[in-house]
């Protein structure tokens, strides 16, 4: 049983201390875990000038009777990771200490037995995330690729569309390559099907930006030199010009 601790006169909190935070059980793909760091790590990289955490394979915990339910990734606005986060009731996204639970929550489909649409997906309406969304790129559970999942009231109910209006934030499927592999990714974007870059992608964007220039520079100057040559052969000082 988890203990409680006395922060008022009439208030009582569940003791973190007595959370089971971490096991140290590695029960993941390289397939999954390069997805979560393309979701997670592109909004880090592009969605600049707002308060938020995201993070990959990150307890949760609702309640204190229960174990932490661990998804591939969520969104959290308004909040950030605390500064001691080394400290046993900072190394889990708790609930009662962050206030809210996450905006948008993200589960990556690789078998049959994570029960995505099942236990999982009542354990987050419990919790009142916003939003729920399943990637299931290998067709697990069934033909549909990506479902997204509204909380109206007190239950899910499934979206058509694929803009996330509470967030500000959309979501596609893409088809491209991301460190080394080509695949359908899921991926942020934004109101007009903009895509959220990554680091990598905007350092190769801003070096083909370089390069464009460069190359616009250089053939200003050529021009600029072959102009001055026909004024030449016109008798022409270009340099009075």
């Amino acid at each position: 049983m988890v203990q409680s601790a006395l922060i008022s006169d009439d208030y009582w909190v569940p003791d973190a201390n007595q959370l089971v935070t971490e096991d140290d059980t590695p029960v993941d793909n390289f397939a999954s875990e390069k997805q979560q760091r393309l979701l997670a790590g592109s909004l880090y990289s592009s969605w600049l000038g707002r308060t938020f955490l995201a993070a990959a394979n990150v307890g949760i915990f609702n309640t204190a009777s229960e174990p932490a339910i661990v998804p591939d990734v969520f969104l959290s606005l308004n909040v950030q990771v605390p500064e001691n986060w080394w400290e046993k009731q900072s190394r889990s996204y708790i609930l009662w200490q962050f206030g809210k639970p996450p905006e948008v929550v993200i589960e990556i489909v690789s078998n049959r037995v994570g029960d995505e649409l099942g236990n999982k997906m009542r354990r987050y309406e419990q919790m009142r995330v916003s939003y729920y969304i399943v990637f299931d790129p290998s067709h697990q559970l069934g033909e549909t690729t990506l479902r997204i999942f509204e909380l109206r009231g007190i239950h899910y109910a499934e979206m058509s569309e694929t803009w996330l209006e509470q967030v500000g934030l959309g979501v596609t499927l893409w088809e491209g390559v991301f460190e080394g592999k080509r695949e359908v990714w899921l991926r942020w974007c934004d109101q007009g099907g903009n895509l959220l870059f990554t680091g990598d992608e905007r350092a190769a964007q801003a070096e083909q930006r370089a390069a464009q220039a460069e190359q616009s520079s250089q053939h200003a100057e050529e021009r600029a030199q072959l102009l001055a040559e026909r004024l030449k052969a016109l008798g022409i000082d270009p340099d009075s010009l």
